[in-house]
């Protein structure tokens, strides 16, 4: 897989499903996921088509596109990391566990958004407005540049694994703010629900990324 191939946007009719099977992991990613896919299923079957609140603003329509898109760099981040030869096993283990996690994630926004009537999609190459900060979405806060999604499509070894966690931790980080703010502003209550769940799971992987980072006197 080429870089270009590996960083081409996603499109509706293929992000809700992630071809797993065709490429089996560690049983323990699957568990994991397994479980946090049960639990969302489960509470979103127990609410009724009369009890969804499908009330939405600038803010919970505008996090929705411009988190969708900051997750599809964290997909295709994890991607191109998994393709690098000779890179930890546990550090795999947690590329493999955002890949998957994100790309449900992407499917919930989406469905989030058809529930608004709103667009699945933001405007092309705009972001942030709904912060009052608009920008490009390459600018937004986290994103890798392609010079740094190259580099670590070049690498290998213990080179993959510490700019793997480095782009990874400062995508999180900037994830982070967009997620407190949606949490602070926004008026649809699933919107705000599931920017507090992201925090608190990106929050967690954040952690978990730096206790993986490898030692620079090995």
């Amino acid at each position: 897989m080429t870089l270009e191939s590996a960083l081409a946007p996603a499109n509706d009719d293929d992000v809700l499903v992630l071809p797993w099977w065709q490429n089996p992991r560690n049983i323990v990613t699957i568990v994991v996921t397994v479980a946090l896919l049960a639990g969302m299923s489960g509470w979103l079957m127990g609410r009724t088509s009369s009890e969804q609140n499908v009330a939405s603003s600038a803010v919970d329509v505008g996090f929705l596109h411009d988190m969708r898109v900051h997750h599809e760099q964290a997909v295709d981040m994890s991607r191109i990391y998994l393709e690098r030869p000779d890179t930890s096993s546990g550090l795999r283990l947690v590329a493999d566990s955002i890949l998957f996690g994100q790309s449900i994630e992407i499917g919930l926004m989406i469905q989030l958004l058809r529930d608004m009537d709103a667009p699945t999609e933001g405007e092309v190459g705009q972001s942030m407005a709904w912060m009052g900060m608009a920008m490009a979405d390459t600018e937004m806060p986290g994103m890798a540049t392609v010079d740094q999604l190259e580099a670590l499509a070049a690498s290998s070894g213990d080179e993959a694994n510490r700019l793997y966690i480095e782009l990874m931790t400062a995508h999180h980080h900037g994830a982070l703010e967009m997620t407190e703010q949606a949490v602070a502003r926004a008026e649809n209550p699933d919107v705000g629900a599931y920017a507090a769940a992201w925090n608190q799971s990106q929050t967690e992987e954040i952690a978990e990324l730096q206790g993986l980072l490898p030692d620079p006197a090995d």
